[in-house]
């Protein structure tokens, strides 16, 4: 399998998931300043039409994109690991439900952030919608190790890159939420997420 992927964004997620559920994989950084080619030159829009990453690649030449789903897809190809509950269960349906919540709350709702002409003002208002969002993340790990108990599921994966974007690109300081902060610094001590980071030459 081969995962496109830009440093520090949401292909993050699917990069732990790869190195959690311990897949043959190679990683190809997508230059976006070079009319999205890859890494070997390829033209990127010829892979994935919608331009923006993730996509992942499959041995056979098809290829996934969103991360939601990619995510789920890996880890069904490991019903054994743990990382998602078994197709057809309620637990998995209610897994949908987290990977949905962070897909179009959080992830989605932190997009205006990397948006250089919007306003102070509308960031403001933006900020305080996210952090009731949050807060709702906080919630249901409150008491847990994990998202879903002392399971770690690609929910969690989800988890950090959106804590860390909140972190990086909201400038919210974390310590103010002590049960996401400790979550947090949880995560990022996981063995897959620490090898994720180092690859991708960032700091948590």
């Amino acid at each position: 399998m081969r995962l496109f992927y830009v440093p520090g964004v949401c292909s993050l997620t699917p990069h732990i998931v790869l190195r959690e559920g311990q897949f043959q994989f190679t990683l190809d950084k997508l230059d976006l300043q070079a009319g999205k080619k890859t890494e070997k030159g390829e033209d990127y829009l010829t892979l994935n039409p919608k331009g923006y990453v993730p996509a992942l690649q499959l041995p056979d030449g098809r290829v996934l994109t969103e991360v939601a789903v990619m995510v789920q897809y890996l880890a069904d190809l490991k019903p054994g690991s743990g990382l998602a509950p078994a197709l057809g269960t309620f637990e998995r349906y209610q897994l949908m439900e987290c990977l949905n919540f962070i897909a179009t709350e959080l992830h989605k709702g932190m997009s205006m952030f990397y948006q250089p002409l919007a306003s102070d003002e509308l960031k403001a208002v933006l900020r305080k919608r996210l952090t009731a969002r949050f807060d709702v993340l906080g919630a249901q790990v409150e008491g847990h190790r994990w998202l879903y108990g002392e399971t770690f599921t690609v929910a969690d994966a989800y988890a950090v890159y959106v804590l860390r974007a909140y972190q990086k690109q909201v400038k919210f300081d974390l310590t103010k939420k002590p049960t996401l902060n400790a979550y947090y610094q949880r995560l990022v001590e996981r063995p897959s997420v620490k090898a994720a980071l180092l690859a991708e030459q960032l700091e948590p």
